[in-house]
């Protein structure tokens, strides 16, 4: 194993009760959010989150051996996982934060019960449901819009119309290639969710250093996002989204040459994929430029804009066969957005309960680590991470189209919050991290979530 890097964070630490003191008043505005749910509820208001206030999911203690898995995973995690992030040569790091993230995922699911990894992607509103409707290619991309609307004569499940046509695609080729079966659908989403994890940590390298990026891997690793990446589709969607702007982070901090150009067309490629699998994380474009502009005193503009042009030339050449094969995405947006506004459950959710409860949501997502982090924020480049973040998140929740289930819907953005625990003050950190775990497995052992 390579020498252990100083942690470059330890300088400057945050005042010791600043993360405990956000970390109380977040908790304090979720628990209010909760009260108000309920109140709304006995008052007749339908929020359409099966029995919750701002998860979705039954509240309902299940308690059995098998939580014994993740509680010891998440402790070794506790115990070890910082030193090992330290001292393993950063390749063997980064290559095995998806698997650790994967098997945090997995582990978190199998405590309620082998059915749920696959069981979230069976229901007849899921991409699986409409995988044989997918005939020749391009008639299917050509008329994917004229079946978006509920009333159309053939209209896609729920979760279909509600995206662009990548979201089923990736479900149909996996079909078309003989991975049949739920099994490998929920294979899929995983994997897809854990590349966000080694994401996450090159652009944080990317902004800060690689001392830094070590002390985030076992936050980012250990969050309680995993509950969703085992298994939600929008766990893929992460995925792809984080990987095209990590590539865009590292080609602006390199200096130039022929593998920044390559980097640069492919994390805009990936971003262009990103867009044609979830209308939603568009408005993270803010955080892709970001990270190209945070790199601008070194780069100068004529730097800035040769990795911004070679990322759109990626964006192009991945859209350019949607758009050949008749599918229009502004379109695509606007039937998609009518259609969940003519939604009952939709028009059941008030805006501004949900425009709180969004964010309620995923703030439990990213776990208390992350909070905590942000009470120590500064003014240094890596914060812009965070912030930018957190800004799109609220972007997302004002355009009023996303009331609940944003502890799925937005896992494109709340994956990358855990990485703010690196401002935390270097004393607490092992028990913010224990924190991030015991809030994993309470939800999965308390609430029977839908994903």
């Amino acid at each position: 194993m390579s020498r252990p890097i100083a942690d470059p964070t330890s300088v400057r630490q945050p005042r010791w009760w600043a993360p405990a003191a956000l970390v109380l008043l977040v908790s304090a505005a979720v628990a209010a959010t909760v009260e108000v749910g309920r109140r709304l509820t006995a008052d007749g208001v339908v929020l359409h989150l099966l029995g919750g206030f701002v998860l979705r999911g039954t509240p309902d203690v299940v308690v059995s051996s098998r939580v014994l898995w993740p509680a010891l995973l998440g402790l070794g995690g506790v115990l070890w996982g910082p030193t090992l992030a330290r001292a393993l040569p950063w390749r063997v790091l980064l290559a095995g934060s998806a698997p650790a993230s994967a098997g945090w995922a997995v582990t978190l699911a199998l405590a309620s019960g082998r059915h749920r990894l696959t069981e979230p992607l069976s229901s007849v509103y899921e991409y699986p449901h409409d995988v044989g409707r997918v005939g020749a290619l391009g008639p299917f991309l050509s008329t994917f819009n004229d079946f978006v609307p509920a009333d159309s004569a053939d209209a896609w499940t729920t979760h279909v119309s509600g995206h662009p046509p990548a979201a089923l695609l990736a479900f149909v080729a996996l079909d078309r290639i003989g991975l049949h079966g739920l099994g490998w659908a929920a294979a899929l989403c995983v994997a897809g969710g854990a590349l966000a994890a080694p994401a996450v940590l090159v652009t944080v390298r990317a902004l800060a250093d690689e001392g830094t990026a070590r002390v985030a891997a076992p936050f980012v690793v250990l969050a309680p996002t995993a509950l969703w990446i085992a298994t939600s589709a929008d766990a893929l969607f992460a995925g792809v989204t984080t990987a095209g702007i990590a590539l865009l982070a590292s080609a602006a901090a390199r200096a130039g040459g022929p593998g920044a150009d390559r980097r640069a067309v492919a994390g805009g490629a990936l971003l262009g994929l990103a867009l044609h699998l979830s209308f939603g994380i568009t408005s993270l474009g803010l955080l892709a430029l970001a990270v190209v502009l945070a790199q601008r005193r070194r780069l100068g503009n004529p730097g800035v804009l040769r990795v911004l042009v070679l990322a759109a030339a990626g964006l192009v050449v991945v859209a350019l066969p949607f758009a050949l094969g008749g599918y229009s995405w502004f379109e695509g947006l606007s039937v998609t957005a009518d259609r969940v506004r003519s939604g009952p459950s939709y028009a059941d959710r008030p805006f501004a309960y949900f425009a709180v409860a969004n964010v309620a949501a995923a703030a439990v997502a990213a776990g208390p680590a992350a909070i905590g982090g942000l009470a120590g924020l500064r003014r240094i480049r890596l914060s812009l991470l965070p912030v930018v973040v957190l800004g799109a998140l609220l972007v997302s929740d004002l355009t009023g189209l996303v009331r609940g289930e944003t502890e799925r819907i937005w896992l494109p953005f709340t994956v990358w919050l855990p990485a703010a625990a690196v401002f935390l003050p270097e004393r607490q950190r092992r028990f913010w991290l224990l924190a991030s775990v015991v809030t994993a497995v309470v939800v999965e052992v308390t609430i029977r979530t839908e994903w």
